[in-house]
């Protein structure tokens, strides 16, 4: 059980967990102690000074950010004496940073602006003091900006703590800045563009690239979401003026190690007003796409299904929505009165691994297992995924990868295993068995073969045994495998490539008809593609229709092209791969007649003349709530789900990348790979 402490902040008594620091400690008593370098999650490093506290007792005060809570403590966060060095310190920062508030973008949100305001600073009392060193701005992504820097360190932390090692320190004192590797312009560095160090920025020097004269933060709305690009589900916060994106961060809590985004999910917004959007309906007349009406083209569609009945079938992407799903599914069953509909989750994934996945909270986790997964920030395959656990071995937590394949997350684990993944599953299983924890006596049957238990097996044993909360996350195909291990001890998750694959999975978007790649094979009289589909050739079919929000290589090849609303124009529901059901609002208006898929659903089982109703909230939580019950299985890697997971994730945002700055990241690694 937690130990809880007792101290007095202010004359306030607040009880907090033993081991927090002073500034957590005093946030519950509604206390703010002022800092600048402070990381909520980190180890404070009292770089900036601005935290020092008084305690009763002590002769000197001391730095709230890395002084922890002790029962009966007394803290004192406004003595003159605390007060005063603070003002020195913002008094002496002030002398070295540009005094342009009234134009700074950043004005609004500067912590050093507000702590100036706070003690009456108009100026420095100090000389003036300008570096002058030159502004890196030769990227579309970011621009960094020396003067303004205020040596806080946030930036060179997080990107240390999260893997990526981009940014140092060069120089002492007041002529310390920070660099890259060689003082190079970022996308010369190892750069992901990820822009974590925005989030982390105090001050103006670090800012989005083109953030300059398009609104003060005042102005924005700010609107909690979540991410769809990739299987991570990323919490964002939108930034939104006069009914557009501005800008987007990442809207995890603050301390959380799944604070992050990556360039996809932070720039690829540019693309929903690209000029591949699609914006009305279009039919192909005379071997061309022309635009037509939403009457004429769902007439033509409704006509088509109505006519091939059994012999229609949809694909879709596993990033729609969960309402998207369970209305798809009224349709081509209630009114095509088809089985033939299916995701693209089948083709990395049996829908039963994401049915049967556990819950976890990454940052409660004191260990980490990685069976079959290669998340990475730098080939952007569930960057977010590779963030955090490298977040939470920074902090403390063990990390155990088991993979056939080098990984490049495997340099930071306790214990890497390589090799066969189902032979190492077997072992560990064994090895953990022999140590004395309860298994299943099937399971115990499956391995009385099992003989001679390597050294490093033992010790990624040992690890499991002492864990409190182990959480293994595995790649679906061995998913059965790996949870005979979480019989033993611990939690599973299975870890899907798109955003909602566990959703679709619940909402019972698998077909008891023709699969996927047997649509795609051929064979069909009608086929409806919904959603950015990793084809670019069209498939066998008679007549093809292509529902997505841009004009993508396959949609220019259809019959008829329907356009939805792009992501972040539509509200609905999600469950991330940790199986959290997140909720997504419309934060911006659909373009020209785009519409929602459900819409767009609805509206073409009416012209079928059958009554298809929106999901209810109801419906949804209903078949999200799945009582996971995990079973002895046979230690085996299912077959048929061999695609590059990266090559897979670009397909599936071809749009985003091409319609959005990303392409100017693209072409950029490209030209540094030859």
């Amino acid at each position: 059980m937690e130990q809880l402490v007792k101290l007095h902040i202010d004359g306030k008594e607040v009880e907090v967990s033993a081991g927090s620091n002073l500034i957590e400690a005093a946030e519950l008593a509604g206390v703010h102690i002022p800092n600048l370098c402070y990381m909520k999650g980190m180890k404070g490093i009292g770089a900036c000074r601005m935290c020092l506290v008084e305690v009763e007792g002590l002769k000197a005060p001391v730095i709230a950010c890395n002084t922890k809570a002790k029962e009966g403590m007394v803290v004192n966060t406004k003595t003159d004496r605390v007060q005063e060095t603070r003002e020195f310190v913002i008094d002496l920062l002030l002398s070295m940073h540009p005094l342009d508030c009234m134009t700074c973008t950043k004005a609004g949100v500067c912590n050093l602006q507000q702590y100036a305001y706070d003690f009456g600073l108009k100026e420095s009392s100090f000389a003036r003091k300008k570096s002058g060193y030159p502004v890196d701005e030769a990227n579309p992504f970011m621009k960094r900006d020396p003067d303004y820097c205020i040596l806080c360190g946030r930036c060179v932390r997080t990107c240390k703590e999260q893997g990526t090692n981009v940014l140092e320190f060069m120089g002492r004192g007041i002529e310390s800045r920070v660099i890259t590797a060689n003082d190079r312009p970022l996308q010369e560095s190892e750069c992901t563009f990820c822009g974590s160090c925005l989030d982390a920025c105090p001050v103006n020097a670090l800012l989005e690239a083109d953030r300059w004269r398009k609104g003060r933060e005042w102005e924005y709305e700010k609107i909690n979401s979540v991410c769809l690009l990739c299987g991570n589900g990323c919490d964002i916060t939108v930034s939104t003026r006069d009914g557009s994106v501005q800008k987007i961060n990442s809207g995890a809590p603050a301390g959380s190690a799944e604070k992050y985004i990556c360039a996809y999910g932070r720039f690829g917004f540019d693309c929903i007003g690209a000029e591949s959007r699609v914006t009305v309906p279009m039919k192909r007349i005379d071997g061309e796409l022309k635009e037509t009406t939403w009457e004429d083209a769902l007439d033509i569609v409704a006509a088509k299904l109505r006519k091939a009945g059994k012999n229609a079938g949809f694909i879709s992407v596993a990033g729609i929505q969960n309402e998207d799903a369970l209305t798809l599914k009224k349709l081509a069953g209630d009114a095509v009165k088809t089985k033939n509909f299916d995701t693209t989750l089948s083709l990395y994934a049996d829908s039963g691994s994401f049915r049967n996945s556990m819950t976890a909270d990454i940052d409660r986790t004191d260990l980490i297992i990685l069976v079959g997964l290669n998340p990475s920030q730098w080939e952007r395959v569930l960057p977010a995924l590779d963030a955090s656990v490298r977040r939470r071995v920074n902090r403390g937590a063990k990390l155990i990868v088991i993979n056939e394949k080098d990984t490049g997350i495997g340099g930071i684990a306790a214990v890497h295993l390589a090799g066969d993944e189902v032979s190492l599953l077997q072992q560990l299983a064994k090895a953990l068995i022999d140590k004395g924890l309860t298994a299943d006596k099937g399971l115990e049957a499956a391995l009385k073969s099992v003989r001679g238990i390597p050294e490093e097996i033992e010790k990624a044993a040992a690890l499991i045994v002492a864990a409190n909360e182990p959480v293994i996350f595995t790649d679906p195909s061995l998913f059965d495998a790996a949870a005979n291990i979480a019989l033993i001890k611990g939690r599973i998750i299975s870890v899907g490539l798109e955003s909602n694959t566990r959703g679709i999975a619940l909402m019972g978007l698998s077909t008891p008809g023709k699969s996927y790649k047997e649509m795609v094979d051929g064979g069909m009289e009608v086929l409806y593609a919904i959603g950015e589909i990793p084809l670019t050739q069209r498939p066998k079919t008679d007549f093809l229709i292509v529902q997505n929000s841009h004009l993508t290589e396959l949609a220019k090849q259809a019959d008829i092209v329907l356009p939805s609303a792009a992501f972040l124009e539509s509200a609905g529901t999600m469950i991330d791969y940790m199986g959290r059901m997140k909720h997504l609002p419309k934060v911006i208006e659909p373009q020209g007649e785009a519409r929602s898929h459900r819409d767009i659903f609805i509206s073409l089982a009416k012209t079928m003349g059958i009554s298809v109703k929106l999901p209810t909230a109801t419906e949804v939580k209903k078949a999200a709530n799945v009582k996971v019950k995990l079973s002895v299985s046979p230690f085996v890697r299912k077959e048929g789900f061999d695609i590059s997971p990266e090559a897979f994730i670009e397909s599936i945002n071809a749009s985003v990348i091409s319609g959005s700055r990303l392409l100017w990241l693209k072409e950029a690694v490209q030209a540094a790979s030859v």
